[in-house]
């Protein structure tokens, strides 16, 4: 069995979140800027059996589709072409954001800490795939 990574895309950086071989466990994995991407990504799967990747597709609250969309899709095709043996899961992605900031604030993180962009999209990658794990139960 292969772990499942889940991406939360970004224009200037991406958080991404991995279960554990046995996909029991979501955990953050890191933040990449956006641009080192694919070299990042071509770099984990070659050490890292991957089952499916879980990306994060960005909803309005009456379910239409966002603005944000127009530079998810084509990493999702890219991803596709590159990696058609690895299916790709487009997820619901709405509130995660405010989502990582309460979690950062339930665990007693400080202001500044709050602050750090970079956790906020991990943690956001992170409760995108326990979401999606949720949804297999």
């Amino acid at each position: 069995m292969g772990r499942i990574l889940a991406v939360d895309y970004g224009r200037k950086r991406t958080g991404l979140a991995v279960t554990d071989p046995a996909q029991i466990i979501a955990n953050g994995l890191t933040t990449v800027d956006t641009h080192k991407l694919w070299e990042f990504l071509a770099d984990y799967i070659s050490r890292e059996e991957v089952e499916r990747i879980v990306v994060g597709m960005p909803v309005q609250t009456n379910g239409e589709p966002s603005d944000n969309q127009r530079n998810i899709i084509p990493f999702v095709n890219r991803w596709r072409k590159n990696y058609p043996d690895i299916p790709v899961v487009e997820w619901d992605e709405r509130f995660t954001s405010v989502l990582a900031h309460r979690t950062m604030l339930d665990a007693g993180l400080h202001k500044m800490a709050r602050r750090n962009k970079a956790l906020v999209d991990e943690i956001s990658a992170t409760i995108i795939l326990q979401s999606y794990m949720e949804s297999l139960r």
